[in-house]
């Protein structure tokens, strides 16, 4: 079932994962397109020939139209694809609309409704706890009975290729009598997974953990920039607030979560036993291989596998209480780390707090620096399927 377009059978953008993306060329209108090899599928025209029903949805500057259709649309338009890049007698219908993907702008592919970050890894909290609070417990007494996390900021999502400016905010160290007003110094990433919700629910509706597929359209790789010298000051008592809500970046594509049927694993292991709303039929792990990028160098190669806590898990707590999910939701999995130094998700863990110096003796981003996330995932042809990269430059604080 490879694809008979040039150059796509057996890579990493073969028929077993068409990840969904926004697309404009020149003046013409963003639209919504699917990537196969090194190429875009303009899919509206196509769709509008074979007289498809959801046809309308791909002629969209953005993919929210076609998440609020549900799973049971998701299901067939994708087979739908598959038929037509795997089937040689549907290559004059297609052939057509395939744009090279180095010819084309991706847009936003999404409308951020909410934005949740959670904070999963055992091994970044605790790596966190023990840099933050040495002569204590890494780690808060609930974080082993439940996903934690916070409520983030819808508006400042962007694509990748966006800039991110240094922002500025209080910051106090820790032998200042008070606070100064500035640039962070200590600006820094998170790579993590961002999951997308396309089927909404009612105000009062619970998500179990068995329908997070009928929820969750797919993934997409996010980096989640932190000040941390403005979280430090600012987050007693309340959390993160304005040392996180300056950007958030996410990928230009969306795997769809059914591309990662091959990739699913058992978790590492939960102790104590969840209790029974967070209860999950394994396996309710991915086996992503991340990689963090600083100027065109791998720093570290985060595993998700290693992740404590499952993405529906994470749904299942943002829901528990009754709050609702809407179309364009956005929940983040926290920072991947794994057990190894060279594993760690964030510059944070990589310098240890800015005491250990790592890759070209910095700690944390410096203006002009560019960061990239890319990560990799087993595909049901054997091979090994790509997620869209997420970059970005750090730009000077205005």
């Amino acid at each position: 079932m490879n694809s008979w377009v040039d150059g796509a059978a057996g890579s990493s953008y073969d028929v077993d994962n068409l990840p969904y993306g926004v697309f404009s060329r020149g003046d013409e209108p963003a639209r919504v397109g699917v990537r196969i090899g090194d190429f875009v599928l303009d899919v509206a025209p196509v769709a509008a020939g074979e007289m498809l029903e959801s046809a309308h949805v791909f002629e969209a500057p953005s993919l929210n139209p076609l998440l609020a259709l549900g799973r049971p649309v998701w299901g067939s338009v994708r087979s739908w694809l598959v038929g037509l890049l795997s089937d040689e007698t549907e290559r004059d219908l297609v052939e057509p609309n395939l744009v090279p993907v180095d010819d084309v702008q991706l847009r936003m592919p999404f409308e951020v409704a909410d934005y949740v970050d959670f904070y999963c890894s055992l091994q970044h909290a605790t790596n966190v706890g023990r840099i933050f609070r040495p002569d204590q417990e890494p780690l808060k007494p609930n974080w082993h009975h439940l996903p934690v996390g916070y409520h983030g900021r819808a508006g400042t999502v962007v694509v990748s290729g966006s800039p991110v400016r240094r922002p500025r905010g209080q910051l106090k160290p820790a032998d200042a009598e008070s606070p100064t007003y500035g640039p962070s110094e200590r600006l820094d990433i998170e790579a993590e997974l961002g999951f997308l919700v396309g089927a909404p629910t009612a105000i009062g509706e619970q998500v179990p953990t068995s329908a997070f597929a009928d929820h969750v359209f797919g993934v997409t790789l996010l980096n989640d920039w932190s000040a941390r010298d403005i979280q430090a000051w600012e987050y007693v008592p309340l959390g993160p607030f304005l040392g996180k809500s300056f950007t958030t970046s996410v990928s230009g594509w969306v795997t769809p979560l059914a591309a990662l049927d091959a990739a699913r694993v058992e978790l590492p292991g939960q102790d104590p036993e969840p209790l029974p709303y967070l209860a999950v039929e394994q396996p309710a792990g991915y086996d992503i291989d991340i990689e963090v990028v600083l100027n065109g160098e791998v720093v570290s190669r985060p595993p998700y596998s290693a992740m404590y806590w499952a993405a529906a898990q994470m749904l299942a707590h943002l829901t528990v209480n009754g709050a609702s999910l809407r179309t364009g939701d956005l929940f983040a999995s926290g920072t991947v780390s794994g057990d190894d130094p060279g594993q760690r998700g964030s510059f944070l863990e990589l310098s240890w707090g800015g005491k250990e110096p790592f890759g070209d003796g910095r700690t944390f981003l410096r203006d002009g620096d560019e960061v990239s996330l890319r990560a990799t995932a087993p595909g049901s042809l054997g091979g090994r399927i790509a997620l869209g990269e997420v970059t970005g430059r750090i730009e000077p604080a205005e």
